[in-house]
């Protein structure tokens, strides 16, 4: 068994106090630097994908998970950061500068579609943020003396102080570096006043009005933050798929951000990974798993829907905490093996909150 047992104020903040956990991750960091050299091409590819879908995804929980505000028009974001990345670096601009300038833009898109979305919630936000999405896939394929419109526009190489990115391990290293950086940022993040500010308009807007917090500056600045961090993952995107059309950030790929956000665990940077992961993987699952199965359903319009369908009734009907949820209760058992009890984690009834604030 494992006891805590705090000497100062500090041994509870530690972002990892157990040797065990410190072992467990010098061996995950090991075996993604070495991964490059051993991995063939292909599987080194969908890695660099998964490193961008779960930057994507962190980006969706900083607003859903822990803001509260539910949003299907991620995609968008995505969108601007990629066009932006491939407009800057065709102009010339330097990797890091278009990097960050293209996340930049998204977030003052997120600021733009935050100002007038902080006035609605639930649904109502959801069809807010749905039709920025359909507004922004439609500009872009209209646009097309700057974006080339339905046809598409090609992605200039990356380079990096003179060095191309553009082969797999150099552009593997870079989305590894920027997801890890990310993911640090958000964990201090969280633990500050603002991070605290989000999860107190999370839990109640009436309670957070009366602590002094700003509702809906809060509000904004959750969307900006999350739209800067999507922005980037498209930045990035870009580069991974070196050729963009409109079709490529439609609805799908909001959706499978929700579902990664929702299946991870809400409010948890652990559940935005894990769920990316999943979520992420399951295209190639489907495709290995059609061959098994009878042509008439394998050849079924809309099965990755189902899959997918599937995939979130079933976390919601047996594990409404996620795969962060599940991944604490492991934790507990080998904690505190062998007198861990079934009742730990059970779910208790839980009643409707009001969320009047005037």
């Amino acid at each position: 068994m494992r006891f805590a047992y705090d000497t100062s104020y500090r041994d509870s903040r530690r972002l990892l106090r157990w040797r065990t956990e410190r072992a467990a991750y010098a061996v995950l960091v090991l075996l993604l630097l070495v991964a490059p050299f051993v991995l063939p091409v292909f599987y080194l590819g969908e890695l660099t994908y998964l490193f961008i879908f779960a930057l994507a995804s962190l980006g969706l929980m900083v607003l859903t998970g822990y803001t509260g505000q539910v949003s299907l028009g991620h995609a968008a974001f995505i969108a601007i950061g990629a066009y932006a990345e491939a407009l800057l670096l065709a102009r010339g601009w330097p990797l890091p500068a278009s990097l960050a300038t293209a996340s930049l833009l998204a977030g003052a898109a997120g600021v733009a579609i935050g100002l007038p979305a902080i006035r609605v919630s639930g649904l109502y936000l959801a069809m807010v943020t749905l039709a920025f999405a359909i507004l922004v896939e439609h500009t872009l394929g209209h646009w097309s003396s700057l974006t080339g419109g339905f046809t598409g526009m090609a992605v200039p190489d990356a380079k990096l102080f003179g060095i191309s990115l553009a082969t797999p391990t150099g552009f593997y290293f870079l989305c590894l570096a920027l997801l890890a950086a990310v993911l640090l940022a958000l964990i201090n993040l969280m633990r500050a006043h603002l991070g605290r500010a989000f999860v107190g308009v999370r839990d109640s807007e009436a309670a957070a009005w009366g602590l002094g917090i700003h509702v809906p500056r809060v509000k904004v600045q959750a969307f900006a933050l999350s739209a800067a961090i999507t922005g980037l993952a498209g930045a990035l995107l870009a580069h991974q798929t070196k050729y963009l059309t409109p079709d490529g950030f439609g609805l799908m790929l909001s959706m499978q951000l929700v579902l990664a956000v929702v299946i991870g665990g809400l409010g948890s940077l652990r559940g935005a990974i894990l769920g990316a992961l999943l979520i992420g993987l399951l295209p190639s699952f489907i495709s290995h798993l059609k061959p098994l199965l009878p042509d008439r359903i394998a050849k079924q319009f809309g099965l990755e829907i189902f899959v997918y369908g599937a995939v979130l009734v079933g976390f919601v009907l047996f594990e409404p905490m996620g795969l962060a949820g599940r991944w604490q209760k492991l934790r507990a058992f080998f904690e505190s093996f062998p007198l861990y009890r079934r009742d730990t984690f059970r779910r208790a009834k839980t009643y409707m909150r009001s969320e009047r604030h005037r």
